[in-house]
């Protein structure tokens, strides 16, 4: 299923009269189109070119939208019928080799729209017709005053402009207005439906009041015949009777809502009259909060102003006490130095100390070595003495007044 875009036109997507608008101009190109080899530029969703292929010897259709032509031809499938992918600026088909060529609601979607008509002079044979359509953009703008221009167009057309573009490439251009209208109708009461005569009466031309455009483009001169198609057979008396009666009740329910609205209108006054007393209530007490944010506002700036104060004084305070802060830090800085000097002078007092006391431990384990050498001697000697005081020669010669006098004399120290 393709989407429906609210532009592009899909069978049983769109309303009657606008899928009766965009198949007459199809309907008007079947003349042209018997026995000749046919283009359709900008074909959409198909329906155009399976129309023109009830006539025409072999159709092209080509569109730029894939979704699209997957679309058409899906739905359209004709042995004299082709689609295919291209654009109306370039068109992939040999020059004078259509003697037909439609591109109806085209030209109004291109930004540039001189290559579409240098392409159809191109491909278009001496004796062939180009058809083109446009909506006229004086009766499209002021249809669509409230809602905005056509997002899908890039470029309208009045009269005047149309024609002079489309003779500036072409000799012949005939355009014809494209209006919807009303008839009356004799037809049988069930098909199939004669031969149909037409009269038309016209009150106005004026291509200025006109809703669509539609041009005969061509290098020699063609027949041009007005067609009148009649999308569905109907009663249309009978249909505003019918349309009558829907809108009386319509026009009873609407009063029927009216006399509720009013009715919902005064009760809306009552609330209304309520909301404004209590509105004022609400401004007098609006008005004393005033009067108390001012006064807050007012003890804000005091507040805002003393602590100001408060904070320069704060900042003189550590100002001076940064300067007693550097002046303790360099007084305890000084004292580092001064003991750090001291500690050094006594550790290498303590130094001299310790050596001190090892060269006298040094000297008392000499002598303590000496002493212990020499109370050896004296032992020995003690010895020795107490051995001659016991030899009977020795006791004999003191008798006798002869030999030594052994005597030990030891000196303490």
């Amino acid at each position: 299923m393709i989407d429906f875009t609210g532009e592009r036109v899909i069978p049983g997507e769109v309303p009657e009269d606008l899928w009766a608008e965009h198949l007459s101009r199809y309907l008007f190109a079947g003349r042209y189109a018997r026995g000749v080899a046919a283009l359709d530029v900008g074909c959409g969703a198909g329906y155009g070119a399976a129309e023109l292929a009830r006539h025409a010897a072999f159709v092209a259709a080509i569109d730029p939208a894939v979704e699209a032509l997957r679309y058409a031809s899906g739905r359209y499938k004709s042995p004299n019928l082709f689609f295919a992918r291209a654009y109306a600026e370039a068109i992939p088909l040999k020059s004078r080799s259509m003697g037909l060529i439609t591109a109806f609601e085209v030209i109004e979607h291109l930004s540039d729209w001189r290559p579409l008509i240098a392409e159809a002079r191109r491909v278009l044979r001496e004796d062939g017709v180009f058809l083109v359509s446009t909506p006229n953009t004086l009766y499209y703008t002021e249809a669509r005053a409230k809602i905005g221009p056509n997002p899908f167009h890039t470029r309208e057309f009045s009269f005047p402009e149309f024609r002079d573009v489309l003779l500036g490439s072409f000799p012949k251009v005939a355009i014809l207005l494209q209006n919807h209208t009303e008839s009356i109708l004799f037809h049988p009461s069930s098909p199939p439906i004669p031969p149909v005569d037409a009269r038309v009466d016209l009150t106005s031309s004026a291509p200025a009041d006109s809703h669509f455009f539609l041009a005969v483009c061509s290098f020699t001169t063609v027949d041009i015949h007005s067609l009148v198609y009649v999308p569905r057979a109907a009663n249309i008396l009978r249909e505003r009777e019918q349309h009558i009666h829907l809108l009386e009740a319509e026009l009873l329910q609407r009063k029927q809502w009216l006399e509720a609205l009013i009715e919902e209108h005064k009760r809306l006054n009552e609330l209304h009259e309520h909301q404004t007393e209590h509105l004022e209530e609400h401004n007098r007490w609006a008005l004393e909060l005033e009067r108390l944010w001012k006064t807050a506002a007012q003890r804000v700036v005091e507040l805002q102003d003393y602590a100001a104060g408060l904070a320069t004084a704060y900042e003189k305070q550590v100002a001076a006490l940064e300067v007693e802060n550097r002046q303790k830090t360099a007084w305890a800085l000084d004292v580092e130095r001064n003991l750090s000097a001291e500690i050094v002078a006594k550790c290498n007092e303590l130094a001299e100390t310790v050596r001190l006391l090892d060269a006298a431990e040094d000297t008392v384990i000499e002598r303590t070595h000496w002493a212990q050498g020499l109370q050896a001697e004296v032992d020995q000697l003690r010895s020795q003495l107490s051995m001659a005081r016991q030899s009977r020669w020795v006791k004999l010669g003191r008798l006798v007044g002869l030999g030594p006098k052994l005597e030990l004399r030891v000196k303490e120290e």
